[in-house]
């Protein structure tokens, strides 16, 4: 153990994203303690920190938190990388417990939540961090000062297409009830509008053109830019030309007809997030704000249909919708 070091403890570490953030303590220079989920397939704990304990209970992981703080070796920081709908209430359990909460996307489901942890963090004096990872990218923050730079009531067009293929096991996971995960614009899709409110600013409008269980589509209207958006999880909808190679993703940001790569840049993005809120610097609750409100809208939205504007990879599919 790294004495000099910050202790962490993670809650949802069988999950395909916690290895992120266990390399985020490790290159950082601080200690995993303890660990939680209901999965004991963790074995990759082994190469960071083998000493670290493991629960697959959580009343117990809840009592070995309390021993320790009781016994000097305080928890600092508990990263939560659990189902969506747990994210508040694991929140809430970091700040009783006299930590900060590092706390994946969404950050919860619902725009109200985050008020009544605000009054939580004034409670407590502890703080919720954001992982907003795309923030950090190099081509998304280029794009920002790009954009940042140019006159102020300049308004852009933009598409984004994010299909990201999964296999019939989504549907019966947590992931596949919308009650838990939001449904595919909040698993797929919460960062990017995150990262396009962040640069574009605030919503004016949020049309959605229709809203099934494996796709979804709408338009979205910002201060500064017009955002037609097709996220999908059906292998189906990938593009031809790309399908033929093999992949089963396809991911794409147009601005003004102008592709914006940022396929590549994401392995070291968790470890910069987590050291900017080492430094007190990361993104806090108001930061979820946007994105939240976004993607809660979406799902309680009446469709309009394929009236109007809409994406135009919908042409191609339109017929299976």
């Amino acid at each position: 153990m790294n004495k000099s070091g910050k202790n962490f403890a993670v809650i949802g570490i069988a999950g395909y994203i916690a290895v992120r953030h266990v390399r985020a303590v490790k290159e950082t220079n601080n200690n995993l303690v303890a660990a939680l989920d209901p999965f004991d397939s963790v074995g990759f704990m082994d190469s960071y920190f083998p000493e670290a304990d493991f629960f697959t209970e959580f009343e117990r992981f809840d009592r070995h938190i309390a021993k320790l703080n009781r016994q000097g070796t305080h928890v600092d920081y508990v990263s939560i990388c659990s189902p969506n709908y747990l994210h508040d209430s694991h929140i809430r359990f970091a700040l009783r417990n006299g930590a900060d909460a590092i706390c994946e996307k969404p950050l919860v489901l619902n725009p109200w939540n985050i008020d009544a942890l605000k009054d939580y963090e004034n409670e407590t004096g502890r703080k919720v961090w954001n992982i907003l990872q795309l923030r950090h990218h190099q081509a998304i923050r280029d794009l920002k000062e790009r954009v940042s730079n140019d006159p102020p009531d300049k308004v852009y067009d933009i598409d984004l297409s994010y299909i990201t293929s999964r296999g019939n096991w989504y549907h019966y996971s947590w992931k596949g009830k919308e009650e838990k995960s939001g449904g595919v614009p909040t698993n797929i899709g919460v960062h990017f509008f995150d990262m396009l409110t962040w640069i574009f600013g605030k919503v004016k409008e949020n049309r959605v053109n229709f809203i099934k269980g494996d796709k979804a589509a709408g338009v979205l209207e910002l201060e500064r830019a017009r955002v037609r958006w097709f996220l999908s999880i059906d292998c189906n909808d990938i593009p031809k030309e790309i399908k033929v190679s093999g992949k089963r993703t396809y991911r794409s940001i147009t601005v003004n007809g102008e592709e914006i790569e940022f396929s590549g840049g994401f392995t070291d993005l968790h470890t910069i997030s987590y050291e900017k809120i080492l430094e007190g610097k990361g993104y806090g609750l108001e930061a979820a704000r946007n994105s939240i409100g976004i993607v809660y809208n979406i799902r309680n939205s009446e469709p309009v249909g394929l009236t109007g504007e809409y994406h135009p990879i919908i042409k191609s599919i339109k017929n299976d919708l």
